[in-house]
């Protein structure tokens, strides 16, 4: 009996991992596929002028922060975000001596009611999970999944309810 689910079950796995396999064995990943197309030839461009290195160095400066979840040291110098900024509620924060988008989403929750208090020059604390990039804009976004002034939480994500 052992044997007959066996010989059952191999072919099924072999079959799944040949299926699941087949993107790589041509060798066209999706990343490949995307970067050959208009957007992804201006991404690269953008990656590679000086305004893209500029945004991906101040990435690189806090990635430890960012991959360890501790906590940064900024300073607020605008309330507001670039002209044409589509990210939501957001303000724009000096951290080791670089700029940053601090960005918390969209502004339909009461959720950042604190938030609306911050006032350029205020010193806060982050904590975020995650820094992206975008040839919109001129600087590094940081996720504001934390921020505390003062010693109190201003701010905290909640994680969403059945996984990621």
């Amino acid at each position: 009996m052992k044997k007959i689910i066996y010989v059952l079950i191999f072919p099924l796995v072999l079959v799944s991992g040949l299926v699941f396999a087949s993107p790589e064995i041509k060798g066209e990943t999706p990343l490949k596929k995307w970067e050959a197309t208009p957007d992804g030839i201006l991404f690269k461009k953008w990656e590679a002028s000086p305004a893209g290195l500029k945004v991906i160095a101040g990435s690189a400066k806090i990635r430890k922060s960012i991959r360890d979840y501790t906590n940064m040291e900024a300073v607020v110098t605008s309330l507001s975000l670039p002209t044409g900024s589509r990210l939501g509620l957001g303000v724009m924060v000096k951290i080791k001596d670089d700029d940053y988008i601090l960005s918390f989403g969209i502004e339909s929750n009461k959720e950042f009611e604190q938030l609306r208090n911050l006032k350029v020059n205020d010193k806060i604390i982050i904590k975020s999970h995650g820094v992206s990039k975008a040839p919109k804009y001129a600087y590094p976004i940081v996720a504001g999944d934390y921020v505390e002034r003062d010693g109190k939480i201003m701010y905290k994500r909640v994680p969403r309810k059945g996984g990621c």
